[in-house]
């Protein structure tokens, strides 16, 4: 808020993980409107997470669609300006639940490099897609792909 006294989100922090992945696979303008003092660890690092927002402000600058969804499950994707591809798997639902995304639906082939972007670490090559388990109300957030060589960190 605004000012006042404190008003906590009544988002749990899988809720804000999935809000936060949203926006930034929409290439969405990010606004914040709290006094950024008073923010928790979990919640700054939330909004300050280099790899999340590279994804939001990439120059490219094409929103996410939507590419799958099976029962409450989503998987959106965009392509990013450094010719890998930002993919997001969503859970709406209540409990736990495998979330795929095939190299074939993002137009790749062949082994892949996975990198999860919220926690920053490198997952390996994977041969033909990707799975994970995405928590209720959750949201995973992976690049996909080699970078192009003028774009690499």
């Amino acid at each position: 808020g605004w000012g006042g006294p404190l008003r906590p989100t009544r988002l749990k922090p899988n809720e804000q993980i999935t809000h936060m992945t949203l926006w930034c696979m929409q290439a969405a303008p990010l606004i914040l409107g709290c006094d950024v003092t008073n923010l928790d660890d979990f919640t700054m690092a939330l909004l300050t997470n280099d790899e999340v927002l590279d994804v939001d402000q990439d120059p490219l600058g094409k929103a996410a669609g939507r590419i799958a969804q099976e029962g409450r499950t989503e998987v959106w994707a965009r392509p990013l300006s450094d010719d890998t591809n930002a993919v997001a798997l969503f859970n709406r639902g209540m409990k736990s639940e495998t979330v795929r995304v095939s190299w074939k639906q993002l137009g790749r082939t062949g082994p892949q490099p996975v990198r999860d972007l919220w926690q920053q670490k490198d997952l390996g090559e994977r041969a033909d897609g990707f799975e994970t388990v995405v928590p209720p109300h959750g949201a995973v957030l992976i690049k996909v792909g080699k970078p192009s060589p003028s774009q690499d960190r």
